[in-house]
């Protein structure tokens, strides 16, 4: 009875340990294996459910016979569990032939099922050879335990398939956890074949607690790494043990027959002379294990102690990439390893990218430079997280498998396994990225505690070699900007010398030719017996040959001023009266436009200057101003005398011409005096002169300028701005220069009257 009860305890306890197992399957269901995860924890249930049949059973009386059907069940159950762990495999491999495994085991349940019921109406004795006999009933059991060797072998062959197609060493090394826990499979099933008695198949609960670590968690440590060192530690027990009984031996042998000789302290000094040899000989057999399993032997301090000296005093970005790099991939047997600089650019609506470029020669092959969005799952790792991301774990973590396929693309091009981002001043500024090692292993956490100390070696000489490089790389944009600039100034020379020597040309060629035209139009309108319907196309012929004469007075003004070459006729100018006639000349544009012109000029010395080229310059200033100003607007010429100055040591004078038209841009202040250029649309051309914003030949404010400047003067523009709506206006100056003679002399002797006038649709008022 007390046999029993232990019995009873032990199940009990044994079954009881499932439970961990099936909560931590549920817990880890959506780290990326849910799938797989649920069956481990049926697989966990159905083996507790048979601890629990058999504590039942053995607590119970059991009837005759109870102890084969137990044991049959047993067997089906282990060929359902068998079936359980092949779709758990298959699940955990992203396998889509599943079903297949799900179908052969509703195959063998069917052929169990007809043969337990005797569906074919079987003999009792299938098959008899001497002592040999196949009872029908044991039919039900072999025809379970060649399915589960049909698993077994299934489950052989998908482990070996997995394990050569996997291109992670990690997920390789995840995968192997599976042979010992299909090995403790197949030890629990055998020994349960076999008829040997096992109370709670402890076994099978080693194996389930295995299956699920294994799925449930995404870094295992390395299996290799294991048996090495389980390797070394039997090995060095083996060594210290034979050099112990060789030592004592040795010594027994020869100082045993001695009066004094003690056991006590022969083991002693012999225990003692193994402690000093201890060391050394750990770490040769560690050395010769690592050499044999083709484990990593590189000294981690030594190396970033080299790569410390090798880059501190780099600054140019190729060189430092080879360097950096170079020394890794020597040091810890890597087989490629790429150099990337990090850009931070901030978009105008505050949105930050992050760009990946390669740092390389231009000789070189280039890699496509890729942007992470800061709010990207990759970016966010790097920036938060600031250390080393697995190519492992990029493919297969869930929570890094939503990133965008643009970049999960970039990075699986690279073909690396690892990346260790650069931080200089809490900015991401450079990254690391390194491929399989030559020896196949993977990468342990000493192994990304080094590369993460050579990135922080990495960051003060990448971010100095980065300034460099960017000095470098504006200094040759400059230079290309300059060469640029110098080509486009050379094109806009020839393209400027080409206008002017159209102009010159033109105004040339076209003066003879208008004279003429002019000369005959004039003398047939004088001729009083022409038809009056011809004089009137005579006279339109006229007006339209002195609108094409003014041009080319224009045109030819400006190619002398282009090559200069106008030479103003000084003499004494009365700047009101010319400005007065130049407004009465107006009088009939300011009648057309319903526009009113006051001048309001003080008493104001004379200037000496050519009269005929400050008539063109007031006329054109005010036709200008009259042209640009709405209907009803208004247009003033204000003045005053410039006393003696630091640019005008004789003084000056300066006119203003202001109206309450559209205004200037003040981009376009300087512009404006500049040949043909048109404030508005090019295609605006009229015939008549007063138009409101009518195109012209767009020479007159150039004109102006060149006339101003060839008397040494001075003319600009103010103006609030450009506004059809509100017309703010402008207000034009022209400063004019006086002689020494002028401006020495008393100005009371210089001056005119004051002259004051309005006119415009009304009659002219003069004062």
């Amino acid at each position: 009875m007390n046999t029993s009860l232990t019995q009873i305890v032990i199940l009990l306890l044994v079954g009881a340990l499932y439970l961990p197992v099936i909560f931590f399957s549920i817990q880890r269901r959506d780290d990326g294996h849910g799938a797989a995860t649920w069956l481990v924890a049926f697989y966990a249930v159905l083996a507790l459910v048979l601890n629990v049949v058999e504590a039942i059973w053995r607590n119970g009386d059991s009837p005759p016979g109870s102890t084969q059907l137990f044991y049959e069940l047993q067997i089906y159950a282990a060929l359902t569990l068998a079936a359980i762990f092949m779709l758990a495999l298959q699940t955990f491999l992203k396998r889509e032939t599943w079903w297949i495994w799900v179908g052969v085991w509703a195959f063998w349940m069917l052929g169990l099922a007809l043969i337990l019921t005797n569906a074919f109406n079987l003999p009792d004795v299938l098959w008899k050879s001497g002592n040999l006999v196949l009872q029908r009933e044991r039919l039900g059991t072999f025809w379970t335990i060649l399915g589960w060797l049909v698993y077994s072998v299934g489950l052989i062959l998908t482990i070996a398939e997995g394990n050569r197609q996997a291109q992670q060493l990690l997920f390789r090394n995840r995968l192997n956890y599976w042979w010992p826990t299909l090995s403790l499979m197949f030890i629990n099933d055998i020994l349960l074949f076999s008829n040997t008695p096992i109370i709670g198949q402890p076994v099978r609960l080693v194996a389930a607690i295995m299956m699920a670590y294994v799925i449930g968690t995404h870094h295992v440590p390395d299996l290799k790494q294991i048996l090495r060192r389980a390797l070394v530690y039997m090995l060095i027990a083996i060594v210290i043990v034979g050099l112990y009984v060789a030592g004592f031996l040795l010594i027994q042998t020869t100082f045993g027959n001695g009066k004094n000789f003690n056991p006590l302290l022969a083991g002693a000094f012999i225990a003692l002379i193994l402690a000093l040899i201890f060391a050394p000989v750990l770490a040769l057999i560690s050395r010769t294990v690592n050499k044999w399993m083709k484990g990593d032997q590189y000294d981690a301090s030594r190396t970033i102690h080299q790569y410390s000296e090798s880059i501190s005093n780099i600054l140019e970005m190729d060189r430092l990439a080879n360097v950096a790099v170079g020394i890794i991939l020597e040091a810890m047997q890597i087989e490629r390893g790429f150099l990337f600089l990090v850009d931070g650019e901030r978009e105008a609506d505050g949105h930050k990218t992050y760009r990946l470029r390669s740092a390389r020669t231009p000789e070189e092959r280039q890699m496509v430079a890729v942007e992470l969005d800061e709010n990207g799952i990759i970016a966010s790792y790097f920036v938060l997280e600031q250390r080393p991301l697995l190519q492992y774990d990029l493919d297969l973590l869930p929570a890094l498998r939503v990133a965008s396929p643009v970049e999960r693309d970039w990075f699986a091009q690279l073909h690396a396994e690892v990346y260790i981002p650069i931080f200089a001043k809490k900015q991401w500024i450079g990254l690391l990225a390194f491929g399989p090692k030559l020896n196949g292993n993977r990468y342990t956490k000493e192994d990304l505690n080094t590369l993460s100390s050579h990135a922080s070696q990495t960051a003060v000489a990448l971010e100095n070699a980065r300034l460099v490089d960017n000095l470098m790389r504006l200094n040759n944009e400059l230079r290309t900007a300059r060469r640029a600039l110098e080509k486009n100034n050379q094109d806009l020379e020839r393209i400027d010398k080409a206008k002017s020597d159209f102009i010159s040309i033109a105004s040339h060629e076209l003066r003879t030719p208008l004279t003429v035209i002019k000369g005959y139009t004039e003398m047939l309108l004088e001729d009083a017996s022409l038809n009056p319907n011809y004089k009137r196309i005579m006279n339109g012929i006229h007006e339209g040959t002195m609108r094409l004469h003014e041009v080319m007075d224009s045109m030819f003004d400006i190619a002398q001023i282009d090559a200069r070459s106008l030479k103003p006729h000084i003499q004494p100018v009365k700047l009101g009266r010319l400005i007065q006639e130049i407004c009465v000349e107006q009088a009939q544009s300011l009648k057309e436009r319903k526009q009113t012109i006051k001048v309001d000029l003080p008493p104001l010395p004379d200037v000496t200057a050519d009269p005929n080229l400050l008539r063109k310059l007031f006329h054109h200033l005010i036709r200008n101003a009259t042209k640009f100003t709405p209907n009803h607007g208004r247009i003033i010429i204000s003045g005053h005398h410039i006393p003696s100055i630091v640019n005008l040591p004789n003084g000056g004078v300066e006119i203003v011409v202001s109206d309450t038209g559209v205004g200037v841009d003040p981009n376009f202040r300087e512009i404006i005096f500049t040949k043909f250029y048109q404030p508005g649309e090019l295609t605006k051309h009229s015939t008549s002169k007063t138009r409101f914003k009518g195109g012209g030949a767009g020479l007159g404010l150039a004109l102006a300028k060149g006339i101003v400047e060839a008397h040494g003067g001075r003319i600009y523009v103010e103006s609030p701005g450009y506004d059809e709506i509100n017309f703010p206006g402008s207000h034009f100056h022209v400063i004019l220069p006086l002689s020494k003679t002028e401006g020495g002399a008393n100005p009371e002797q210089k001056t005119v009257a004051p002259l004051k006038f309005e006119m415009g649709e009304k009659k002219a008022d003069v004062s």
